[in-house]
Order: C-alpha cells, then structure tokens, then sequence
C-alpha cells in the first residue's frame, strides 16, 4: 500500500478497502504519517477487541504520546475482525512502515456510505498542509 492510493479522515486515519474471499468489503485502518510525526515519541495505544461493532466516528481506540493523548475514530461502520497487536508492543515499528506493517485495525465494512466522506490523497495532503501553517 502507498499513500498515494489509500483514502483518509479528515482525523488522520487511513483506509484501504479489500474485498475477502466471502464477497465481503472489508476496511484496513491505521494512522498517518502525518499524525504519528505530530504525536512523536509514542508510549501507549489502545486498540479494541475483536468482535466490536463501530458506527462511524465511534472512537475506536487511543494513541498516547509524550505530548499528548489522542483518540482514533472508525472512518466506517462496521464489525472489527482483525487487530495488530504487534504494534502494540512495538510503537516504534509504527512510524517507520505506518501503511504497511502499522495497520491497526480491519473493519468488515457494514455501510460504505462513510466512504464518500474521506478524502483522497491529494485533499488529505492540502487538509495537513493547511494544519501545519
């Protein structure tokens, strides 16, 4: 997965849609790299349990940092099928390879009406640069 090709939230999450072998649409989320270099030196996360039905927006974890303490938002609605654990235990693995090996969370998307509210590369890209002026 590259950047350029995943879909984001207007609160840094990215999205990259697949479908499984049972015809269904399912959701990989992680952070961005724009995110993870605003947090910096990370120390905790919290990420849900498999099973968990999310609405979109529901906050769907944390993300802690030095400076702050920051809430993750489910871009869709859905049920969590699969959580990265390994990242985890391994914060620093998730700013080296965020779209990669950081994935977070898969969501078995429910209602892809939340997909027209995310952003493409190049809105997410002007929405960061217009955060960091």
């Amino acid at each position: 997965m590259t950047p350029e090709n995943l879909l984001y939230a207007v609160t840094h999450e990215w999205v990259n849609f697949e479908t499984n072998s049972q015809g269904n649409c399912v959701a990989t989320v992680g952070l961005s790299k724009f995110a993870l270099e605003a947090l910096t030196d990370l120390v905790f996360m919290e990420l849900p349990e498999e099973g968990r039905v999310l609405a979109q927006g529901d906050v769907f974890g944390e993300i802690e940092s030095v400076k702050a303490v920051s809430e993750m938002y489910a871009p869709v609605a859905g049920k969590v099928i699969a959580v990265n654990s390994a990242v985890v235990d391994h914060l620093e693995s998730l700013a080296d390879d965020p779209y990669e090996n950081g994935w977070l969370v898969k969501i078995e998307v429910t209602d892809e009406a939340g997909r027209d509210s995310l952003l493409d590369y190049s809105a997410y890209k002007k929405q960061c640069e217009s955060e960091s002026h």
